[in-house]
């Protein structure tokens, strides 16, 4: 691992183009909180396509993306008490908070009122921008290292710590867990599969809201939804109209926010985990059914923690196409074309060497 002298092997985007080869890097010492892993398995997100390719103008190269990272404890510091060698634990989207806050203290760090220390491409506490998942090892103070149920298959785990929590945070939060009531999802990716799959073990009638016909089958027969609607047929949208108590929308191409909040029964909720250009609608779209638009990222330690248990008691287990390093960049261009069945896991140990 090198980890003893703090060496770590990853695969860093240099520029904008977020062309991923090999890099190697230092990470820090263990210290008396942190935990040392070993990485088996990291999810491909989205944002790593965002982050490598600074979309968004801020991106500091080299650049080691990946958070959904799942690995096995090979140093703990002198306080770590949660954790031990060997165990199996799993990293998210952010590794380090002001522990101060009353969102912090609430064990909602991902809302620090400092920000969140995000996992990778941004300023740690000591100065160092923090490097993710596409790599060997990392350092995490144990706050933010998550228990990896026992016999939960690893690399169905690593897509959890991001997609997974991103759905499940926002389902709790607005109680959606409530069965017998419908769910719309619109979208049917890495994150809109999860959301599927949560709302049937929440016992809710889930319809699919998709522009791909081809996803159509297996939204029924393998992931187990109610229905499947093609949004883009105006027929089949208009019959579905106050037909849910929830939609969320884990797309983030442009759609008629309109359109959809008609979908809405009364006091329905509309929940936005995706990232579109922008987000327009006419205020009597709301107010007219007294429904309520709202956002939601990742979650806190406490609810990604209980996310995982839940997984492992509901036997929920995300579809993925496991692959090597080297095919990283491949598979970051599919991800843009939405080529994938639902969420690419780098097979970290087999593959980087």
């Amino acid at each position: 691992m090198g980890a003893a002298n703090g060496e770590c092997l990853g695969w860093a985007a240099r520029d904008p183009s977020g062309l991923l080869s090999p890099y190697k890097f230092t990470r820090r010492s263990v210290g008396s909180d942190d935990v040392s892993i070993s990485i088996l398995y990291c999810g491909v997100c989205f944002a790593d396509v965002v982050w490598t390719r600074n979309r968004l103008g801020h991106s500091n190269y080299p650049l080691v993306p990946g958070h959904e990272i799942v690995g096995i404890v090979t140093e703990v510091g002198s306080n770590v008490q949660r954790f031990k060698v060997g165990d199996h634990v799993g990293v998210g989207t952010y590794v380090n908070s002001c522990r101060e806050c009353e969102y912090c203290d609430s064990e909602l760090e991902v809302y620090c009122s400092k920000g969140a220390i995000f996992t990778f491409d941004a300023v740690d506490v000591d100065g160092t921008i923090t490097k993710g998942g596409y790599s060997s090892y990392i350092v995490v103070h144990q706050r933010y290292c998550f228990r990896i149920p026992e016999k939960y298959p690893l690399q169905l785990a690593a897509p959890l710590l991001c997609a997974g929590i991103t759905v499940y945070a926002p389902m709790m939060q607005h109680n959606m867990n409530q069965p017998g009531k419908s769910l719309g999802v619109i979208g049917l990716g890495g994150l809109g599969h999860l959301a599927v799959k949560f709302g049937k073990a929440f016992g809710l009638k889930v319809t699919v809201l998709s522009t791909s016909i081809s996803k159509r089958e297996e939204a029924l027969n393998v992931l187990g939804a109610d229905n499947f609607c093609i949004s883009s047929d105006e027929k089949q949208m208009r019959a579905l109209q106050k037909s849910f108590d929830f939609i969320i929308n884990t797309a983030s191409g442009d759609i008629s926010f309109d359109l959809y909040l008609s979908l809405l029964k009364t006091a329905g909720v509309f929940v936005l985990v995706g990232f579109p250009s922008e987000v327009k609608f006419n205020p009597g779209s709301l107010a007219l059914g007294g429904k309520a638009i709202t956002g939601s990222i990742t979650g806190g330690t406490k609810q990604t923690q209980e996310m995982l248990d839940f997984c492992a008691s509901h036997k929920i287990y995300p579809e993925i196409e496991l692959i090597p390093i080297q095919y990283s960049n491949e598979a970051l261009e599919r991800l843009i074309k939405k080529d994938v069945k639902y969420r690419f896991v780098i097979d970290i140990a087999n593959s980087l060497k």
